[in-house]
């Protein structure tokens, strides 16, 4: 029996939910041999994912979004860091009700970076999701020694609203490490720099940005891009409209300029986790997270654990929180039937509560259904 399960956001971490599930089948079979291995999509949780699989943990101080300081984490094993851009610039490093859509800056992200340079890292998988930003990445890129100057040859203001007065960008003092450095920028989302489907449009408002906000951010990040071009050449235009680069505000166009290679976050960590040797062992998968909806279908962590699973001849179910999915859909995305706790708990609030031993009640159902 393997568990690789996502968090449920807002109640379970990945490791809570993984213990919870366990209780619950050997409440119905005592001797059942379980593995657990929380998995992450590159969002907030993934470092907690990766400490949980054996890596060490290494907390710094940096940057918040707001530039006060806050203490981040990253994860190190054998030459590889895993780094989560939300530990630093993530929406929950931002006070309750507060959010500054045009000032929140990621330098703090490029300060972890850096520290996972100083650490010896050779592989930096770079997790990208649940920003507070939306500054197309230089913030990061100001932290690892970029320079972003005004027509008056003065530093920017920091964050998304910034970027509209920039007339000059010079990334040749960015940290020489950097070049010899694989650096893997892990992603559920996509989407380009700008235009309809770019960062700010799509996730701005989730971040407090009103529609004027939306406007000036993308006129904004188009600027930068344009500076940035004129800077580095045609490339940068290049990143501006490539998958992931409008990953988490935009940090994922300013990995690109370092020479990240993008791929689906869920993919990257289950290789990092060890996933494959897992799934060798196992005769049933669990997967799941908070919600299993449409979006999960598109890269994140439960769809990634089931095809790799199917591909492998594996049995897959899921637990979660919510469920949004028709079983046609669920049985393409590989996953056999999905438990979620409404079933057994039909007050949503309760469920958000008190979703620990809910989850274990579910989970005492798998047991009936798939092993006795």
């Amino acid at each position: 029996m393997l568990i690789a399960a996502d968090k449920f956001k807002g109640s379970l971490t990945a490791v809570q939910v993984a213990e919870r599930v366990t209780a619950g089948l050997r409440r119905v079979v005592p001797d059942l041999e379980v593995e657990s291995l929380p998995v992450a999509d590159g969002g907030d949780g993934t470092v907690d994912a990766a400490v949980a699989a054996g890596f060490e943990r290494r907390e710094v101080r940096v940057a918040g979004p707001l530039g006060h300081e806050v203490t981040a984490a990253f994860a190190l094993r054998d030459g590889t860091a895993v780094v989560e851009m939300a530990e630093a610039s993530g929406l929950q490093r931002l006070p309750a009700g507060v959010f500054a859509p045009l000032s929140a800056s990621t330098y703090g992200s490029g300060e972890l970076l850096r520290a996972a340079l100083d650490a010896g890292a050779r592989t930096i998988v770079f997790g990208v999701g649940g920003s507070a930003t939306t500054d197309g990445g230089a913030g990061m890129l100001s932290a690892l020694g970029a320079r972003f100057l005004d027509a008056e040859g003065e530093p920017i203001a920091p964050g998304g609203g910034g970027l509209a007065g920039l007339a000059s960008a010079d990334l040749s003092e960015l940290d020489r490490r950097l070049a010899s450095v694989e650096l893997v920028l892990a992603s559920d989302v996509d989407n380009p720099l700008t235009g309809p489907k770019g960062a700010p449009a799509v996730y701005g408002p989730q971040k407090g940005a009103s529609p004027d906000d939306v406007e000036a951010l993308d006129r904004a990040l188009a600027h930068y891009a344009k500076v940035l071009e004129e800077t580095v050449g045609a490339k940068a235009a290049e990143y501006a409209a490539s998958p992931g680069a409008g990953a988490a505000g935009g940090i994922g166009y300013g990995a690109l300029l370092l020479g990240a290679r993008f791929r689906a976050g869920i993919e990257v960590m289950l290789d990092v986790l060890g996933f494959a040797p897992a799934l060798e062992k196992a005769t049933l998968v669990i997967t799941g997270e908070g919600s299993l909806d449409e979006q999960t279908l598109h890269g994140k962590a439960p769809a990634g654990v089931a095809a790799a699973a199917r591909a492998a001849g594996k049995e897959v179910v899921a637990v979660c929180g919510r469920l949004a999915l028709p079983p046609q859909a669920l049985g393409r995305a590989g996953i056999r039937r999905a438990y979620p706790l409404t079933e057994a708990e039909p007050e949503v609030a309760k469920c958000i509560a008190e979703a620990g031993p809910i989850l274990e009640r579910v989970a005492e159902g798998i047991a009936r259904d798939f092993l006795t």
